[in-house]
């Protein structure tokens, strides 16, 4: 057995490698090298066959062409090829020549230099040229985890969307975007909308409802996913999200530093938010254009968003599926797995707070009284309690990490409201007893001023009307004896 035989047939191993061990479709391995499906297909027979010994070549294909010319000049023609910056064929060829001459070797022809020249591998030039990183996205072989059923796996990133509102303080921002996507339906399974930069708990609050049931009939999707995988961003490598993930029983995978392929289905649906409904909406702007006026609030913006995601997206033929997402994620007849109860899930997801004293009125937190008839026979106990910053209206309250119940505060029970919303009304209301202030202290000075300014002419007029000793003096009548 020749050696170059062996090496040969380990290149052609190599190309096959990843559909003998990993199951990577010829179809999808033929993008990345230059070798046709059928040969593939026939290298993979060989294999299996024969083994190593079956991709081996029967003879030369290039027979008489390298014996024209010395080895060690064959290696001078590929590394002026692989050369940084390239250069092109005819300044090889003078170059080779000149070094032959010099050498003593024979003088190649144009020819050769340019036979020599194609039987390189193009990925090898790539790289010689371009560097690492636009090899790796260029020609490095993507192995895409394909789920084979709902909730296997689950892909999570984050996005500022190419849209303006207004948030709190009446200023232009674009929101972020979490959305959480599951690989085998491409449905929708939660998603989390902010101004705030993306962090664990923005993650934490997508899971929660990604996870339970939702209240809408027509977006039943919910379970716990086998392996969650996102990339290597902070929020989803926290200890927060760990702790989730070994508590629910859920693989949490990261991509590769820096390679941040295989995560191509949450990035479609971005363009496709993109495409169908953020393009049609007052407030959009795409990269590199200035910020139009705006009219839309997030509040206003969270409800589109959802409209469009059930009754548009899940519901649309996608392309790479052949059928709508959910008509994908329904039709399979799994049953989803579920956390034992909200509350242990809440407990594992939503925010904890520094410990609350249990008071005789019940718990005070953010300027407001919680009040649950359970809490009291936990009068004077320290509790820790959990809630959803998007409402409220409503905390959970645990003990010794058991759940004990939902205090309401009855101020804000009728209705739904978030923590911004307060911080929003405080700040208004501060604004406003400010504006009072000003204004009374503006009332009192001119009320001031003007009783100075009346005291002022008072005294003014009494010293014009009351004469002096010396004025009197000089206004007294003379008298004469014949008046």
């Amino acid at each position: 057995m020749k050696k170059s035989h062996i090496s040969s047939a380990l290149e052609k191993f190599y190309i096959i490698q990843p559909h003998i061990e990993q199951g990577v479709a010829l179809s999808q391995i033929v993008n990345f090298h230059s070798v046709g499906l059928s040969t593939l297909k026939t290298w993979v027979r060989l294999y299996r066959k024969n083994g190593l010994k079956g991709l081996e070549r029967k003879g030369r294909v290039d027979k008489g062409t390298r014996k024209e010319i010395s080895m060690d000049l064959e290696k001078l023609v590929e590394a002026l090829v692989l050369k940084k910056p390239p250069i092109s064929l005819a300044a090889i060829h003078r170059k080779a020549e000149e070094i032959a001459k010099d050498k003593g070797w024979k003088i190649p022809t144009y020819r050769i230099v340019r036979d020599i020249a194609k039987k390189i591998d193009p990925a090898l030039i790539f790289l010689a040229h371009q560097g690492n990183k636009a090899y790796e996205q260029e020609y490095e072989l993507i192995y895409r985890r394909e789920a084979s059923e709902p909730n296997q796996v689950w892909q999570a990133d984050h996005t500022p969307l190419d849209i303006v509102l207004l948030d709190e303080n009446e200023e232009s921002r674009k929101p972020w975007l979490t959305i959480i996507i599951d690989d085998y339906s491409r449905v929708i399974c939660g998603y989390f909308l902010s101004f705030d930069p993306p962090c664990s708990l923005h993650v934490a609050l997508a899971l929660r409802q990604a996870i339970w049931q939702k209240n809408n009939p027509d977006w039943p999707v919910c379970g716990i996913p086998d392996i969650f995988y996102s990339d290597n961003g902070s929020d989803f490598k926290s200890n927060h999200i760990k702790r989730v993930a070994i508590d629910l029983k859920m693989q949490l995978i990261n991509s590769i530093p820096d390679k941040p392929r295989g995560r191509g289905r949450v990035e479609r649906f971005f363009r496709t938010v993109n495409q169908l409904l953020l393009m049609s909406l007052s407030g959009y702007t795409p990269p590199r254009t200035t910020f139009p006026k705006v009219t839309m609030t997030l509040e206003e913006f969270v409800p589109l968003f959802e409209i469009f995601l059930i009754e548009q997206y899940h519901h649309r033929v996608h392309s790479a599926i052949g059928m709508p997402p959910l008509d994908r994620w329904s039709k399979s007849g799994f049953l989803p797995r579920l956390p034992e109860s909200l509350e242990q899930l809440d407990f594992l997801l939503l925010t904890v707070t520094k410990p609350r004293m249990v008071r005789r009125d019940g718990i005070h937190f953010k300027t407001f009284r919680y009040m649950d008839i359970t809490l009291a026979a936990f009068v004077g106990e320290s509790v820790t309690i959990r809630f959803d910053p998007r409402d409220l209206a409503e905390i959970r309250v645990f003990h010794n990490d058991h759940f004990l119940c939902k205090a309401v505060c009855q101020n804000l029970a009728t209705h739904t409201i978030s923590l911004k919303e307060i911080i929003k009304a405080r700040r208004k209301r501060k604004r406003e007893l400010g504006k009072i202030i000003t204004e009374r202290k503006t009332l009192l000075d001119v009320i001031l001023e003007t009783k100075q300014e009346e005291g002022r002419r008072a005294v003014s007029k009494k010293k014009a009307i009351k004469p002096t000793a010396k004025d009197s003096k000089k206004i007294t009548l003379k008298l004469y004896e014949n008046d």
